[in-house]
């Protein structure tokens, strides 16, 4: 089977420092896959990476086995490599159908036409409602995203990612700044997304990451330390001792 995603010794320099080095990935369809690690670890830099933030100093991207290495981040977004941010990047005067309504006309080629009646958009809100039911959102579909609770907000994140029916969905660190409650809630709502989109995600809360996560990389100063399922990397000594910070007799 050919991944969906896959890296070959990527590499980003800034001087003399590697905020990532020689990391080589390959992720297959429908994974749900956890990128984890210390601060300063590299992950968001790969996530730059591989969505085309930042250009590589040295190595490959693939996106279904084309190589997208140079190609601008639109480019690889209508592809189906789409990614959300450690902060919202929302329409916090819009409602929520309103946001994710403007997300579906733009991936249909229709956001010149948001001027026009919503009568004209009739598809377009019939897949965005859809979508809202799906993320559990249809309640607040009416309501200003700027006025919902933080948990509320990173879903509607979500949402707009999903509106671009990608097939690889990078998520960084969705649960930041969100109370526990709502965080677990969230999670619950990605880890009911159909298969059809693979998952890959940034996330510090080690509870959430070991009951989503079907697959784990750890990254460690830019470098991949290691990778396997989630009962291998919890057993796993070199782990414990650079990221859960246990001593290597602990």
């Amino acid at each position: 089977m050919t991944p969906v995603l896959q890296t070959r010794n990527l590499s980003k320099r800034f001087g003399g420092f590697f905020a990532s080095k020689d990391v080589s990935l390959s992720i297959e369809p429908g994974a749900r896959h956890a990128l984890i690690g210390p601060n300063g670890a590299g992950k968001t830099t790969l996530i730059n990476l591989l969505t085309g933030f930042l250009e590589p100093s040295a190595g490959e991207v693939f996106l279904k086995g084309e190589d997208v290495t140079r190609l601008a981040q639109h480019q690889r977004v209508k592809r189906g490599l789409v990614r959300t941010f450690q902060i919202n990047r929302l329409f916090a005067e819009m409602t929520v159908l309103e946001s994710v309504t403007l997300s579906v006309c733009e991936r249909l080629g229709l956001g010149w036409s948001w001027w026009r009646p919503v009568g004209d958009h009739t598809a377009a809100i019939d897949e965005a409602a859809e979508l809202l039911a799906t993320l559990r959102l249809l309640d607040v579909a009416h309501e200003q995203t700027r006025s919902l609770a933080y948990g509320r907000q990173r879903m509607i994140e979500i949402a707009l990612a999903l509106a671009a029916r990608p097939q690889v969905l990078l998520l960084d660190e969705p649960a930041a700044g969100v109370p526990t409650d709502e965080s677990r809630e969230l999670f619950e709502t990605i880890a009911q997304l159909p298969r059809d989109v693979t998952i890959v995600l940034i996330e510090h809360d080690m509870d959430l990451v070991f009951r989503f996560a079907e697959r784990i990389s750890v990254l460690v100063g830019g470098a991949l330390l290691t990778e396997d399922v989630p009962e291998v990397i919890a057993k796993d000594r070199r782990v414990r001792e650079v990221y859960l910070g246990e001593a290597l007799d602990g």
